[in-house]
C-alpha cells in the first residue's frame, strides 16, 4: 500500500512537472510572452541597427562613386570638345592649388595671412605659361619619337627629361621671380641659389611618373595626369619660386 501510494505520488508529481514545463514553454513561446518579459527584442535591435548603419554607410559610398564617375565622364566629354581649352584650364587651376598648399602646409601662412594675389599669380603662369607650353611639347615629342612601346616610352622620357624640363624650370623660375619685382641681377641671383636643388629633385620624381605617362595614357590626358601628380610638385616648385 505505501509502496502504490508512493508510485502514486511520484506519477503524480511527474506529471505535474512536465505539465508546468510544457506551461512554461508554451508561454515562452508565446510572443506575449515575449513582448511582456522582453525577451527576443534584446538582440534584434542591435543587429538592426548595424545593418542600418551599414546599409547607409554602402548608400553613402554609391553616391559619392556615382557623383566622382559623373564627374570624370563630364571632364571627358569637355576634353574631347575642347582640349585645348580644358587642358590649360586644368593646368593652370592646379598650379594654384599647389600654391593654396605651399603657402598653408609647408609656409603655414594661416588663412589670415594668405596671400591671395601670390596664388592669383602662380594660376596666371599656370594659364598662360604651364599649359601651352606642357600641351604643346606633348604634341611634338609624340612626331619626334612615334610609337607607344616600352621602348618609345623611355626614349620619350629621356628626351622630355634632358632637354624639355631643364629648360622649363629655368623659365618657370624665372618668370615667377619676374612677377614678384625681381631686378634682373635679382632674379639670376636667385636662380643660381635654387636652380640646382629644384632640377635635382625634379629628377628624383618625374622619370617614372613621365615613363608610365607616356606608355599608359593617350595624348589628350597626358597634361592632366602630370598635372594631377604635380599637385605636391607645384607645392614645392611655388615654395621655392617665391623664396626671397
Amino acid at each position: 500500500m505505501f509502496t502504490a501510494d508512493v508510485t502514486h505520488s511520484a506519477g503524480f508529481m511527474l506529471r505535474s512537472s512536465a505539465a508546468g514545463n510544457y506551461h512554461v514553454l508554451q508561454h515562452a513561446c508565446c510572443p506575449a510572452y515575449k513582448k511582456q518579459t522582453g525577451q527576443g527584442s534584446q538582440k534584434s535591435e542591435p543587429l538592426k541597427g548595424r545593418e542600418g548603419i551599414t546599409g547607409s554607410s554602402l548608400r553613402g559610398g554609391s553616391l559619392t562613386a556615382g557623383r566622382m564617375a559623373g564627374l570624370w565622364r563630364s571632364y571627358q566629354v569637355l576634353m574631347s570638345r575642347y582640349p585645348w581649352t580644358v587642358q590649360i584650364v586644368t593646368a593652370g587651376s592646379l598650379v594654384g592649388v599647389g600654391d593654396v598648399i605651399a603657402q598653408q602646409l609647408i609656409e603655414r601662412r594661416g588663412l589670415a595671412h594668405h596671400s591671395v594675389q601670390r596664388t592669383a599669380k602662380m594660376m596666371s603662369i599656370g594659364f598662360f605659361f604651364v599649359g601651352p607650353v606642357i600641351g604643346s611639347w606633348y604634341k611634338v615629342l609624340d612626331k619626334l619619337v612615334v610609337g607607344t612601346t616600352k621602348s618609345a616610352a623611355m626614349k620619350k622620357m629621356l628626351v622630355d627629361q634632358l632637354c624639355f624640363a631643364p629648360c622649363f624650370l629655368g623659365a618657370f623660375l624665372s618668370i615667377s621671380g619676374a612677377l614678384n619685382g625681381l631686378t634682373v641681377e635679382d632674379n639670376v641671383t636667385k636662380l643660381k641659389r635654387d636652380y640646382t636643388d629644384a632640377l635635382i629633385s625634379n629628377y628624383y620624381l618625374w622619370p617614372p611618373v613621365q615613363i608610365a605617362n607616356f606608355y599608359f595614357i593617350p595624348l589628350h590626358h597626358r597634361l592632366a595626369v602630370v598635372q594631377i601628380v604635380a599637385v605636391a610638385w607645384n607645392s614645392y616648385l611655388t615654395w621655392k619660386a617665391n623664396k626671397m
